[in-house]
């Protein structure tokens, strides 16, 4: 599923963290849509599991839009629909579904966690931890680095912004 791209306005230009919560706003709206889709071509415990991380992400989703007009913007709406990474005919393609999802929610809460301090920080932490565990889940494995493993493959390292780490830059 893609989720559009969220720029911010002029005026909150200035808020990385503004920005990085509403990509996760965005990203939230993609993963509910696409858990209303699988869920349906999911039953037994994996339904559950499924019905049991739509509601989490809908209460991300809500929890979200408080936080952006915490933080004084406007939540960034659902698109209508989203266009899905592959056809979902079945359970087996509804479980990859999942693990996509889950994957690409574990990238924008990474990113939110850069972004954030405090309390933010710490419940972005909290829900990329939740996403990891729960593409692991879906996929039957982990991987590394929960939220970097989308940015790993094949991405140019200079894309992902400037390394802020003490010496990283090789000064001491």
């Amino acid at each position: 599923m893609s989720t559009r791209s969220v720029r911010p306005s002029e005026e909150d230009a200035d808020s990385p963290e503004l920005t990085a919560v509403q990509a996760a706003l965005a990203a939230e709206h993609a993963a509910v849509y696409g858990y209303g889709l699988l869920g349906g071509r999911i039953d037994g415990k994996r339904g559950a599991e499924a019905r049991a991380a739509y509601d989490g992400h809908r209460a991300r989703r809500d929890a979200l839009a408080r936080a952006v007009r915490d933080l004084g913007g406007r939540p960034v709406a659902s698109d209508a629909a989203y266009a899905l990474p592959f056809a979902v005919a079945d359970s087996p393609s509804a479980v990859r579904l999942a693990a996509v999802l889950e994957d690409r929610i574990a990238g924008v809460y990474a990113d939110l966690v850069r972004a954030a301090e405090g309390p933010r920080r710490k419940e972005a932490a909290g829900a990329l931890r939740e996403a990891a565990v729960r593409a692991a889940r879906w996929r039957g494995g982990n991987v590394a680095f929960p939220g970097l493993a989308e940015r790993a493959a094949g991405a140019d390292p200079a894309a992902t912004g400037p390394v802020e780490a003490a010496g990283a830059d090789g000064a001491r």
